[in-house]
């Protein structure tokens, strides 16, 4: 990168961590300035009372000089330590903005963005990046030392420019000076340069280790790992991978850290010839009665703080621009665009849901794929019809529901919604209209209540109704707290654990709980037996009320009772029409159902014909 390049991406860093928390921002920064500024008061009011004490001065300006060298320190000390305390309650609020910043932009992407492998690595990098430091720490932290070092750089020369007033010492001894302050700086900087260097290296070798006992710790600490560990007897192995992990990065640093002791022993040597001279040109000008003795231990000071404050300067300068690779990637990924159009079009709030939606001439290929997912899908919904979308695995039938929530646009054809296209309906409006449960459907670790209403605040008789429908109502009596208990014990000790079929329950009563005019069950019983879920569909048939129901099942049995059951193979609709229509026509329908009949079939030792099948 060019130099006005990282100077544009450091000061896009730091606007950003200022948006964060300006209050956050602004102590931190004021805070480490006084910090840096504190030295130098008893600096300047040690030496003017040395040299009152020389002068034999009265006692009263003694003890000026005493009580403003102990009290300034004091008064900035305690601004210092009220700053610092704030930062520090304001800095995990700080941190948190920065991770709310990075999730809001997941929800602001669209879903396409999301599955795309590329995007997908981005986030990760980026991701992993913030935990090892990168990003948002380290600007902060650049931004802290370039502030320290500057206060340092100014305090110092405004103390020291009366040094080169002094008459004894003549223009070689003082270009002398100089010329070794320079080479003092230059040698902390080429110095700074190789400890950074080789600390950049430290992180990017440890980047691994962090992301590797990161996950690691993340699945030795989750109660769910117990069981494995112990039944497998996996305390021991994974301990000694801690270990060996712990010991590779105990290793990596320590040999970093010599390395860097030894780059500092030619600074040192160095730094302490220029104070040997310094003394000497500050001695002979107190001989002749140029400078008072206080101003020798000052001179001495700045000199040296001023040195430090140039590597500080330069280590600060150095981080920021190593930084500023992993802050660029930051801000590709912030800067990714959303592309797909969000209309403004308002969806009309029904009480008798009077709302249907047609597939016409509708194709998809997933981004980066020359297969078509959907080829000329056309489909009607009729108001409360509850529609069966079946086939194989891999015929398209989550890529229509996709389509249909939205989640995609379709490349060709359209979606329409009471005769208009989808996308010219407000997003989140026209996103309403759906309760839907996948098949990797999640339950956070909160109330129950909560759980359901996907809210915070909830009606818990509401809650209630839809449990019960659900078929949850025992299990809900059971509950010591009702619709405030915690699943899972993340948040609480008195947590319960549910099982997968009582957390299926627990999604279809949230899908309910929507009200909503469509409602979308996306095989979230796949992992049941045929039987379990052709009773979970049918119960839910039952309730679902007017709602426009569409099961999605490779299961065809479990859809026999809908009122029109759609085909899809190969991502095209192959048939459609009612269960005694798809089965007395040959074709993939009847195909599948002979496939799947001996699952269905009582064995009563009679002949069944597989039209007329019943659950046994």
């Amino acid at each position: 990168m060019t130099l006005r390049e990282h100077i544009r991406i450091f000061r896009r860093g730091g606007k950003l961590c200022f948006d964060f928390s300006k209050t956050y921002f602004l102590c931190d920064v004021c805070n480490i300035a006084l910090e840096a500024l504190i030295p130098f008061v008893p600096i300047y009011f040690s030496a003017k009372l040395i040299d009152a004490l020389a002068a034999h001065a009265p006692l009263e300006e003694l003890f000026l000089y005493a009580l403003l060298t102990v009290g300034l320190v004091f008064v900035l000390k305690v601004i210092s330590g009220f700053l610092g305390k704030k930062r520090d309650i304001l800095m995990n609020l700080f941190y948190l903005e920065e991770d709310g910043k990075f999730s809001e932009k997941a929800m602001h992407l669209p879903y396409a963005a999301l599955e795309d492998p590329e995007i997908s690595r981005i986030r990760f990098r980026v991701k992993r990046a913030t935990q090892t430091g990168f990003n948002i720490f380290y600007t902060m932290n650049a931004l802290e030392g370039g502030v320290r070092a500057a206060v340092r750089i100014l305090a110092s020369l405004a103390l020291t420019a009366s040094f080169f007033a002094i008459r004894s010492a003549g223009v070689a001894v003082k270009l002398g000076l100089v010329l070794g302050i320079f080479l003092a700086a230059a040698a902390s900087i080429l110095s700074t340069k190789r400890i950074q260097d080789r600390q950049n290296q430290f992180m990017e070798e440890a980047n691994e280790l962090n992301a590797y006992e990161y996950i690691h710790n993340e699945y030795v600490s989750h109660y769910d790992a117990g069981k494995d560990i112990r039944l497998y007897a996996m305390a021991d192995w994974l301990g000694d991978e801690h270990f060996n992990a712990d010991l590779k990065f105990w290793k990596l640093n320590a040999k970093h850290s010599y390395r860097n002791a030894l780059e500092t022993v030619p600074v040192t040597i160095l730094n302490d010839l220029l104070k040997f001279a310094v003394y000497g040109v500050l001695i002979h000008a107190a001989l002749l009665g140029e400078i008072t003795v206080g101003s020798i231990a000052k001179y001495v000071s700045c000199v040296t703080i001023f040195i430090g404050g140039i590597s500080d300067l330069t280590r600060s300068a150095l981080l920021a621009f190593h930084n500023n690779r992993y802050l660029k990637q930051y801000f590709e990924y912030l800067d990714i665009p959303n592309h797909m159009y969000k209309g403004s079009l308002t969806v009309e709030k029904r009480d008798d849901y009077d709302v249907d939606i047609e597939f016409r001439d509708v194709s998809f290929r997933y981004p980066g794929t020359e297969t078509w997912a959907l080829r000329h899908i056309n489909l009607r919904f009729k108001i409360g019809q509850k529609l069966a979308i079946v086939g194989e695995n891999g015929s398209g039938k989550t890529t229509f529901i996709k389509l249909l929530c939205r989640l995609y646009d379709p490349d060709e054809g359209e979606i329409l919604l009471n005769g208009v296209n989808i996308k010219k309906y407000d997003y989140g409006e026209y996103m309403s209209l759906f309760s839907v449960v996948f098949q990797d459907f999640r339950l956070f670790a909160f109330r129950l209540g909560e759980v359901v209403a996907s809210s915070r605040s909830y009606d818990p008789e509401k809650v209630r109704e839809c449990l019960v429908k659900a078929k949850f109502g025992d299990r809900l009596g059971s509950l010591p707290e009702g619709t405030e208990t915690y699943l899972y014990k993340h948040f609480s000790d008195k947590g319960v654990e549910i099982s997968g079929g009582e957390a299926q329950k627990i999604a279809l009563a949230r899908a309910l709980y929507r009200n909503a005019p469509f409602i979308l069950l996306d095989e979230p019983t796949a992992a049941l037996d045929p039987v379990s879920e052709y009773e979970v569909y049918s119960n839910f048939n039952s309730i679902s009320g007017q709602a426009t129901t569409v099961y999605i099942s490779h299961r065809l049995a479990s859809c026999r009772f809908c009122d029109k059951i759609a085909v899809f193979d190969q991502g095209r609709i192959a048939q459609s029409g009612s269960h005694e229509e798809l089965y007395e026509a040959a074709g993939k329908y009847r195909e599948l159902w002979d496939a799947q009949a001996q699952y269905y079939v009582k064995d009563n030792g009679q002949g069944v014909s597989p039209a007329s099948l019943e659950l046994g």
